[in-house]
């Protein structure tokens, strides 16, 4: 077998369909296209997901349940440990901004009992668990609201 002998094999390649080209080609006149109607217009075959040719798409007719919240993504969460990290003297949101625990679009933020904490800190706005309350105040910090 040599480079020049290589070529594909039976019925692997087939000729373009040549439509529109006469009677003879036998996609002539409508070019399979058939006779009028969406699919026969060019530029107009597609329509968008769901559409049901004008009759109320089924997306619309069921009835909608549940509820989704534009805010749940933008509560953060912060360890316990991580608040002798916070260079201020009262840690609030601002404070966990600029420390860089929590990202800038934060709305709120909660203290997670994860880590332990050894100088007392004073907590301002934020929401601690029960644990994380109870471990703040060990340390000898305290929350105010």
């Amino acid at each position: 077998m040599r480079l020049n002998s290589l070529s594909p094999g039976p019925g692997a390649k087939r000729e373009r369909r040549r439509v529109g080209r006469g009677i003879g080609s036998g996609l002539g006149k409508t070019a399979g296209r058939g006779h009028k109607g969406q699919h026969a217009r060019t530029g107009r075959g597609k329509v968008g997901a769901g559409f049901e040719g004008g009759q109320m798409p089924l997306q619309r007719r069921l009835p909608k349940s549940g509820f989704k919240s534009l805010t749940a993504n933008r509560v953060a969460e912060v360890r316990l440990a991580d608040l002798a990290r916070v260079p201020a003297e009262v840690i609030d949101l601002l404070a966990l901004k600029l420390s860089g625990l929590v990202p800038g679009n934060a709305l709120r933020a909660k203290v997670m009992l994860k880590g332990s904490l050894e100088k007392p800190v004073v907590v301002r706005g934020l929401g601690l668990t029960r644990g994380a309350r109870a471990a703040l105040e060990a340390a000898g910090g305290r929350v105010e609201d």
